[in-house]
């Protein structure tokens, strides 16, 4: 059986004098940690950078940056906003413990301190730190899994409509690319910047092989009809975007909270044989007739809103 491997807890402790460092040493070292040190705010932030401890002590009085300083710098970091401080200073106004939580401290200890006090906070502060560290790696990991099951199960929505239409082949995969490409290109123009964000590109590329859902309650003798369909005929094929519009409007409601992804799949399986001038379909088919193919289109400007 493999056995796994866990790098032991690093401490990095930040203090001008390395005496009180080595005081603090002395103290910790019946912990199973490793440690590491700064005798400024500024050689403490180019090392905790890079070795990412996971528990800092930190002095508050130090020539150049205070420790309050840099414990506002590493909040500013996003890789080392995470990382508890412990302020261990011999400043013990009210208003400098008040300012060090605020700063994001996760403790306060003042000197002289008692060295078994100091070891159970710390200790106790490495175990909050360990299963938070923990907890946030499942989640991670339980999101990752549900969006890649999400992502599988629009590829077989969008593919179980594609089966009923043969002559489709790979069509829902190249209309998903040709939604992204045309995205880009517009954003690269400028165009509609607020709403062409990454993420909402990324929304319309997932949601895009949705389109065609609807033609699943199409019948075989419309859908797979292999000459030219009647007007009749045409008027019921027009509804697979209705129907798709519905189906996705089903599942918002069976998710009982809307969500972005949704929203985005239900206007593109009811929307995507629109046309920029108004016409195609289903347009405003539900309170008036639609144009057949080959006739003439009012104009935009005419038509009702």
């Amino acid at each position: 059986m493999e056995t796994v491997t866990r790098r032991r807890p690093l401490i990095f402790i930040v203090d001008d004098v390395p005496e009180n460092i080595q005081i603090a040493l002395s103290h910790l070292k019946e912990l199973d940690c490793d440690f590491a040190y700064a005798t400024s705010g500024e050689q403490a932030l180019e090392r905790i950078r890079a070795s990412r401890p996971d528990l800092i002590l930190m002095d508050v009085m130090m020539p150049g940056m205070s420790g309050f300083e840099t414990a506002r710098a590493l909040l500013r970091r996003s890789e080392t906003a995470s990382i508890p401080v412990i302020f261990l200073t011999a400043r013990a106004e009210p208003d400098d413990v008040v300012r060090g939580f605020e700063l994001g401290g996760v403790d306060y200890i003042t000197k002289p301190f008692n060295g078994i006090e100091l070891r159970s906070r710390v200790r106790n502060h490495l175990e909050l730190h360990l299963y938070r560290t923990q907890l946030e790696q499942e989640v991670e990991a339980r999101t990752r899994e549900t969006v890649l099951l999400k992502d599988v199960i629009i590829e077989a929505m969008g593919e179980l409509a594609e089966h009923r239409d043969p002559e489709t082949g790979s069509h829902i995969h190249r209309t998903k690319e040709y939604v992204k490409l045309l995205a880009q290109a517009l954003v690269r123009q400028g165009l509609f910047l607020d709403q062409l964000t990454p993420e909402y590109i990324d929304l319309l590329y997932k949601s895009a092989p949705l389109h065609d859902i609807g033609k699943v309650a199409i019948r075989d003798s419309i859908l797979l009809k292999p000459g030219k369909l009647t007007k009749e005929e045409f008027e019921d094929m027009k509804q697979h975007a209705i129907f798709g519009e519905e189906v996705i409007a089903n599942l918002e409601q069976m998710a009982g909270q809307p969500t972005s992804f949704l929203k985005c799949a239900k206007e593109i399986a009811g929307s995507h044989h629109e046309r920029w001038d108004g016409g195609g379909y289903p347009g405003d088919s539900r309170v008036r007739p639609f144009p057949w193919p080959g006739e003439s289109w009012p104009s935009p400007m005419s038509m009702t809103p």
